[in-house]
């Protein structure tokens, strides 16, 4: 997606408002200004709880929403219901530099979010082949900048300029798959993804300050409504090297073709308010593609201990670089391919306590680190999360829980890039996050299909 002038989200001319605020917009940093904005992480929440790994998790008793594969695994006449609800607070910093780049503070603010995060089901279709289906968040825009034109010539002539970037939107994902075990411990799974959303951009251009004094000068208004609609699909495949009644040893794979978001763009730009002439209007399609994904994990379960690895590799950058531009000030965005390596661990004391309680909760710790999907002059960006969680089973012996998580994380740092034409110096943004998130899943066991007889 094209961006105008775009290097305020970045930049140490930009103001960032230090209050706390309260939303339902998952995202709230200036890194969403470029591309599908900032990109939710996958899976239920005690995959998320342990670093978010899962890729070779097969449960009968939770939704597999990382492969369809893992859809096979749902046991006859059962159903299996997740709904997860997420809270975040993040703490964006940025020191600020003058035209002359010189270091003059440090710029905090800092916001509260709640909202849905994935609403899930599998059910059976017949012995060793099942479906599911979920509907989750993709990615989430939320931003509101300040910024002041710092150029010596528009002061003399003109007088302060002030410039306001808001965006806000989401993209949101539907999954409608199969996995069927074509023969023991090998399962095949296929899924369709659908993506609908839209995301909201506007900048504002206006004269604060007429030092002059002589002639008028209008406010420009411009809005951008990208409006997404599109498809693209996901085949995914899970072998247990061991498999019996006291452990088993699982690695899978999943590869996901991408394809182009192909976004409707409407683009109007008014003089004064948006309720004056429309100086320009456009009516088109723009163009982002989502990365094809290549991913794999390993993971082992027995009655206590669980342990899981992941890697996944998405190429945005081959996909994406007709839309790397050199954006005002000589700063450049563009998109690049990325890792990300999950580990997480699970506990269990005895799930078969009768007496203790607390001896059936599992214990979840995890650690995620990988890259962002976009470079900043060429300056790639780190990110990476620690989780932990507890799972709360509702009843002796059976698979329906409560699940409690938790996420520190962060994102960038407290660096600098330099313009390439004017060699002036602006300040990376260092994010960093708390995430709470409660999870429910209701797991229907034989006796829900079971019509009941009375004497």
């Amino acid at each position: 997606m094209r961006t105008v002038v775009a290097v305020v989200a970045l930049s140490g001319f930009a103001t960032l408002k230090s209050h706390a605020q309260t939303s339902s917009t998952n995202a709230f940093s200036p890194y969403s200004m470029f591309g599908v904005g900032e990109l939710s992480t996958q899976g239920t929440l005690p995959m998320r709880s342990m670093g978010g790994v899962g890729l070779a998790w097969r449960s009968s008793a939770m939704t597999s929403l990382l492969n369809p594969a893992g859809y096979s695994a749902t046991m006859q006449k059962s159903f299996i219901f997740n709904f997860g609800v997420e809270g975040m607070n993040i703490v964006n910093s940025q020191n600020k530099y003058d035209a002359s780049g010189n270091k003059t503070g440090l710029a905090k603010n800092a916001k509260n979010s709640v909202n849905f995060h994935d609403i899930a089901l599998q059910m059976p279709l017949a012995k060793g082949l099942g479906l599911g289906l979920s509907l989750t968040p993709y990615s989430s825009v939320g931003y509101n900048m300040t910024a002041t034109e710092q150029s010596e010539d528009i002061w003399g002539q003109i007088g302060r300029v002030q410039y306001n970037y808001t965006g806000e939107g989401d993209i949101t994902e539907v999954k409608l798959g199969v996995g069927w075990e074509i023969f023991k411990n090998f399962s095949l799974g296929v899924a369709g993804m659908y993506y609908w959303g839209d995301i909201d951009r506007s900048y504002t251009a206006s004269v604060t300050n007429d030092v002059v004094g002589v002639g008028n000068y209008s406010s420009t208004i411009g809005t951008d409504n990208y409006s997404v609609s599109s498809f693209k699909f996901q085949a995914g495949l899970q072998y247990s090297i061991i498999a019996n009644d006291k452990r088993m040893l699982t690695v899978g794979a999943t590869y996901d073709m991408g394809g182009s978001l192909r976004p409707k763009l409407t683009r109007n730009i008014y003089n004064d308010d948006s309720n004056s002439t429309t100086v320009t209007y456009e009516n088109s399609s723009s163009e982002i593609r989502l990365p094809e994904q290549w991913a794999a994990g390993i993971f082992y379960q027995d009655a206590r201990f669980a342990a899981g690895f992941d890697y996944v590799y998405q190429n945005w950058g081959a996909k994406n670089t007709k839309i790397s531009e050199n954006i005002y000030g000589g700063y450049a965005v563009s998109y690049v391919n990325t890792s990300t390596f999950k580990v997480g661990f699970e506990y269990t004391p005895n799930r078969f306590d009768v007496r203790h309680y607390y001896n059936r909760m599992s214990y979840r710790i995890g650690f995620r680190y990988g890259g962002y999907y976009l470079s900043y002059q060429d300056r790639k960006l780190d990110q990476y999360a620690i989780t932990a969680g507890i799972g709360f089973p509702i009843r002796f012996l059976g698979a329906s829980g409560i699940d409690f998580g938790v996420e520190f994380g962060g994102r960038g740092s407290l660096g600098s890039i330099k313009s390439s034409i004017s060699n002036a110096r602006i300040g990376l943004v260092k994010q960093q996050y708390v995430k709470i998130a409660i999870g429910l899943t209701m797991f229907g066991e034989d006796y829900w299909f079971v019509r009941p007889k009375y004497d």
